[in-house]
């Protein structure tokens, strides 16, 4: 099979680490992939070293999170010239099945006559880019595959349910659990730098759980991304937030088990309408376990760990000093629940498997059977 895939970014962030962990699968299967980003950001090097052809398309830049005025007449005015330069890859490479990964190109791929697969990964607010994602999914009879139910919701009104299939991300995982470490007790986050991300409400818990046990260290693992001059802002307000505080502030890290390695607790403090962040399961591979908020898909993923999602910040320092002063054997046992979430339902292969079975289906116009590992 011949797949001309589509992003919307060329910079790191969860989609495209989810398209780079699915390539050596598609590999495996003896299929071709040629794959169009925008920008000159370092998936283009990572992916050619996959052994993978790349192309330019002109697709942004745009604002992150919600999206301005600005960016979607922008995006409207270059919507054809990025249709033909779709159509014309989608020629280069004789493609059996276009996968978009990302909705901002859909658009572009509405007139084509091959099958459309579009991975929906964040959450679609109501407004402009949801109304044009989807009518060109109306347009398209597009198979969606969704990181999970939450971000799925927007598009019932677009497509049938039985276009629709739901797959967790999928993670590799180190050999075994992390062994406890000597020394201090130490809670972090990892993430970007953002609003939504909530490291400012990190810092709330942080001090709580310092004033009932000062010898507590903390861990902020994240930089802002996508060049947005909000989310700079937002980082510095939070360094300086973290004054008389315990925490370190370790910028970016690519190798986020090296991270947890490092970690007793792992906390999510996600404010916005997040969908599955990779750091959740990712977290419960090495056998950290999570305290997160109660926002969008993350109750989906924490669905069989009970203690583990929290309403507010109060709630989430109780919870965490609760586990942080129990028994070591109480939370040994919470790291092999962690873990054992992760080998049944989060792993690397599991969701190669189920994308690629979906864009089986959908490159022979049958329906997508069930997938949902709920």
């Amino acid at each position: 099979m011949r797949l001309l895939i589509l992003d919307q970014f060329s910079d790191p962030g969860g989609a495209q680490q989810a398209l780079v962990d699915l390539l050596p699968a598609v590999r495996g299967r003896g299929w071709d992939a040629l794959i169009g980003m925008p920008g000159a950001g370092p998936l283009f090097e990572q992916i050619g070293a996959l052994g993978f052809e790349t192309a330019q398309i002109d697709c942004g830049p745009y604002g992150s999170g919600r999206k301005s005025v600005a960016d979607a007449l922008r995006f409207i005015a270059g919507a054809r010239r990025l249709a033909r330069q779709a159509r014309q890859l989608a020629r280069r490479i004789r493609a059996d099945l276009v996968y978009v990964n990302g909705p901002r190109l859909l658009p572009a791929v509405a007139g084509m006559s091959v099958p459309v697969v579009f991975h929906s990964h964040s959450y679609v607010a109501e407004g402009i880019v949801r109304r044009i994602t989807g009518r060109a999914l109306e347009r398209t009879g597009a198979s969606v595959i969704a990181a999970c139910r939450f971000v799925a919701k927007p598009w019932a009104q677009f497509v049938t349910r039985e276009r629709v299939t739901v797959i967790y991300n999928g993670v590799a995982g180190p050999s075994r659990a992390f062994a406890r470490r000597a020394g201090a007790l130490r809670v972090g986050c990892i993430g970007r730098m953002a609003p939504e991300k909530g490291q400012r409400e990190f810092l709330r818990v942080a001090s709580a759980v310092h004033h009932r046990l000062p010898e507590c260290r903390f861990s902020v693992f994240g930089a802002p991304l996508f060049g947005d001059a909000h989310a700079q802002r937002y980082a510095a307000r939070v360094r300086e937030e973290a004054a008389g505080l315990p925490v370190d502030f370790a910028g970016w890290t690519s190798d986020v088990h090296a991270a947890l390695a490092g970690l007793d607790l792992l906390l999510v403090p996600s404010i916005g309408p997040e969908a599955t962040p990779r750091v959740i399961p990712e977290a419960f591979s090495a056998g950290v376990p999570v305290i997160a908020f109660r926002s969008g898909g993350i109750p989906e993923l924490t669905s069989d760990m009970p203690g583990t999602l929290a309403d507010s910040v109060e709630q989430m320092a109780a919870l965490a000093i609760e586990l942080l002063t129990d028994t070591v054997e109480r939370r040994a046992r919470m790291s092999e629940a962690a873990r054992e979430q992760w080998r049944r339902r989060f792993t690397l292969e599991r969701y190669r498997q189920d994308v690629l079975a979906t864009i089986e289906c959908a490159a022979r116009g049958s329906a997508a059977r069930e997938l949902t590992n709920a």
